[in-house]
């Protein structure tokens, strides 16, 4: 019994509860599924708006399911630097081939791969799961759910984007219609305190535009009380199974 609580306590204190790549709210990346589109934001403003694709298979973050995870996450890896427009990826590398928009019968990841990683537990399975922002050869497409699960941009719409997101971009993806523009400070501020509150660890070094780069004493504080309580929530339930 002691044996099993005491691997129990190890787990909770290494696991990697969080995204590698610490997360900047200062650049966010707004995707309606309902709207079909994405709205890049940079301190407050709306910096572009474009058409994607999200899956033709629903919502959703179970393995084998295809489908496209909602809620918080990152941009943890970027893939394709000066790639030309319709270079075709394999297992993410790039096989030399290079593809035109709307080429008959092919449906590879294309020009860009921006790589996300899920901050929730609703999520958390994104970054094994191939979870990416990517360019496809089916361009007739994009405005209506096709993908397996990723979302899926214009080859030249992937370039812009890939161009002004710096690595750990916070992401949103959510079932709703985009902000509208009187209301977007107010949803990247909202963002950003649930991000603070999904990132409690001290540690996790969250650039915060609102708070001047960093975690306020006070963000830390109740960061600190939710682990607690998820801690003593996780201890409980082993406690109950042994």
């Amino acid at each position: 019994m002691f044996r099993l609580l005491a691997v129990l306590l190890s787990s909770i204190s290494i696991a990697p509860l969080f995204a590698a790549m610490p997360v900047d709210t200062s650049t966010q990346i707004i995707i309606s599924v309902r709207d079909q589109k994405l709205m890049l934001v940079r301190n407050g403003a709306k910096v572009a708006v474009y058409p994607v694709s999200t899956s033709m298979f629903g919502l959703g973050d179970a393995w084998g399911r295809m489908t496209t995870p909602l809620g918080y996450l990152a941009v943890e890896k970027k893939l394709g630097d000066n790639a030309p427009m319709g270079a075709v990826f394999h297992n993410r590398r790039l096989t030399g081939e290079i593809l035109q928009p709307n080429t008959p019968g092919r449906d590879p990841i294309t020009t860009r791969i921006i790589w996300l990683r899920g901050l929730e537990a609703r999520n958390a399975h994104a970054f094994q799961r191939g979870i990416y922002i990517h360019g496809t050869p089916q361009e007739k497409t994009i405005g209506r759910p096709a993908s397996y699960g990723c979302i899926r941009m214009k080859s030249s719409d992937v370039v812009a984007l890939y161009q002004q997101v710096p690595l750990g971009a916070l992401v949103q993806i959510t079932p709703d219609r985009l902000p509208k523009p009187a209301n977007i400070a107010k949803v990247q501020s909202e963002n950003e305190q649930a991000v603070a509150a999904l990132l409690p660890q001290p540690r996790d070094q969250i650039r915060l535009a609102a708070s001047g780069g960093t975690l306020t004493v006070e963000q830390m504080r109740m960061g600190g009380a939710l682990a607690a309580e998820r801690q003593r929530a996780k201890l409980a339930a082993g406690n109950k199974r042994l």
